[in-house]
């Protein structure tokens, strides 16, 4: 699994969701500053499990961009090398 793949989920269930122009969906785009709430973070989190079949472990502290989301489930995916 590579962050394109990571990000291409989490841009087309933006896409899909909400208003957000695809090209302000990039790894270093603030999710506060996108609209995306707690609520939605954690449905994003719901999405990668759906779609990558894992079930990803609490996250401690809130990712604060796309780039730091997709990489709360690519640490999960490395440090878990059957999930892949």
């Amino acid at each position: 699994m590579t962050n394109e793949t990571s990000l291409k989920i989490l841009r087309d269930f933006l896409l899909e969701r909400t208003e957000i122009p695809a090209e302000k969906i990039t790894p270093e785009a603030s999710l506060e500053e996108l609209g995306i709430d707690s609520l939605t973070q954690l449905e994003l989190l719901f999405e990668f499990e759906e779609k990558l079949n894992i079930s990803l472990p609490d996250v401690d502290e809130r990712p604060k961009t796309i780039g730091e989301l997709i990489s709360v489930v690519e640490k999960y995916l490395s440090e878990n090398p059957s999930a892949n």
